[in-house]
């Protein structure tokens, strides 16, 4: 899973969490605003009125028959993640450096596999709940790393949301309209999450 929450320590920064599939350790990854919302707009299945530049992308991709096969977090250097994306056209592949959170924003679109190497979970991951976890540098966590067999993470969503008390599910819907209507992701993302919760009970 893939959870996001403020960062405690960077000022506009969010966090950013992935999970081992099979296991307890965790990458903390610090990223800006732009990114974070892209992420979490797929993340919450939300459809905004205009694409965002990661859809767009998928979109022309998809129009001329090209795919993401997978994206590897390939090293860990002074700290910044690297990050490629691997494409196939149908006839051949090709391998992109990319940022590690566009990266991850496209890996969500396309619903394709996240890697990393064994070198980088050991250097960067750390077993710790989401809620306590904190972040540093843009992209950033740990040591360089070497590339070995990759590791699979899947994505692990935050629990926190404000306090929706005293709103009916009617009221809760007009909102949730308003904010993607506005192009206030997060706050949609809050109150999507506010009305499952409540559907649930």
């Amino acid at each position: 899973m893939l959870g996001i929450s403020y960062s405690q320590t960077q000022s506009g920064a969010y966090a950013l969490v992935l999970a081992e599939e099979e296991g307890t350790r965790r990458i903390p990854i610090i990223v800006g605003g732009f990114e974070a919302q892209a992420i979490a707009i797929e993340l919450e299945g939300l459809n905004p009125p205009r694409p965002l530049t990661h859809d767009l992308f998928k979109n022309f991709s998809v129009s001329y028959g090209i795919r993401l096969i997978e994206v590897n977090i390939s090293k860990l250097e002074e700290g910044v993640f690297f990050a490629n994306v691997l494409f196939d056209n149908g006839d051949s592949q090709v391998s992109l450096d990319a940022r590690t959170s566009d990266a991850i924003a496209l890996a969500l679109r396309f619903k394709c596999p996240i890697y990393t190497t064994q070198e980088i979970v050991d250097k960067a991951g750390i077993v710790l709940d989401f809620d306590q976890m904190q972040g540093q540098d843009d992209e950033s966590h740990g040591d360089p790393a070497k590339e070995e067999e990759p590791t699979e993470f899947t994505f692990k969503k935050s629990s926190k949301r404000p306090d929706f008390a005293g709103k009916s599910p009617e009221e809760l819907q007009l909102m949730l309209e308003k904010a993607i209507a506005d192009e206030d992701y997060e706050k949609a993302s809050e109150i999507r999450d506010e009305i499952q919760r409540r559907q649930k009970e």
